[in-house]
């Protein structure tokens, strides 16, 4: 297993920034682009690679865990990895929750979000011309955040972020896939279409369309092998108020 990616040069980070959000966002951001299953992330490592002690760097690590991002083991942060049964077991409470959820965004559409739903989904469809898949998983979450962000229920928003594993490795496992990048793009769009236009029955059956079509394609590439996680737990035992100084 990797730790952490080489180290970049020393950069000390702004002070007049509040460091443990500049460390958060930008260590969210490794997570959601490039972090692969054999990374690890180690407190001391990004430490010395942001110039700073380790308790910022503990601080933004634990709270990428609490948002579901990584899991805490003995030997760094790594990202989690869902069981089968996890696996079809969030997508069964995915269903329950997130037609009603963004039913709730489209009736308190703003203009500011119409503006950060509309820029995602042209980024989207730019990425799947380009055939970047990076970029194409970038701006699916982009589209997620943008509706989540317009569901007045706080704790039911709350609730559904926490999925994050389970929207990423659903994506990890099938947005690799030309085809299934033009699906998306054609539901996100039917998607986006009854948001703009606060259409809540249309954005409700959109999201159940979505889920079904991404519980469809993934176990149809866990079939194939495609899938990155291939959905085993982890062996070694884990720790989520994080790793040792080893």
């Amino acid at each position: 297993m990797k730790t952490s990616r080489k180290r970049a040069p020393h950069r000390p980070l702004l002070r007049n920034i509040n460091l443990r959000d500049r460390i958060y966002a930008e260590l969210r951001m490794r997570v959601q682009h490039s972090m692969s299953e054999e990374d690890r992330l180690v407190d001391n490592e990004i430490a010395e690679e942001f110039g700073t002690s380790r308790m910022p760097v503990r601080d933004a690590l634990l709270r990428l865990v609490n948002e579901g991002y990584l899991v805490g083991t003995t030997r760094g942060f790594v990202a989690p990895r869902l069981s089968l049964q996890d696996v079809r077991e969030i997508f069964e409470v995915r269903r329950m929750l997130e037609p009603e959820a963004i039913a709730n965004a489209a009736t308190n559409m703003t203009p500011e979000t119409a503006a950060a739903l509309t820029a995602a989904l042209q980024h989207a469809r730019e990425a799947a011309m380009n055939k970047d898949g990076s970029a194409f998983m970038m701006a699916s979450i982009q589209f997620r955040e943008a509706w989540l962000g317009c569901v007045s229920n706080e704790r039911l928003a709350g609730l559904i972020a926490r999925f994050v594993d389970h929207v990423q490795t659903v994506r990890n496992s099938t947005l690799k896939d030309p085809e299934v990048r033009d699906v998306v793009i054609e539901m996100t769009t039917e998607l986006y279409n009854a948001l703009v236009e606060r259409d809540a029955a249309r954005a409700r059956a959109g999201m159940v369309k979505f889920l079904q079509s991404g519980e469809q394609y993934f176990f149809q590439a866990w079939e194939k092998g495609d899938c990155l996680t291939q959905a085993v737990q982890y062996e070694e035992s884990t720790d989520n108020l994080g790793p040792s100084n080893s």
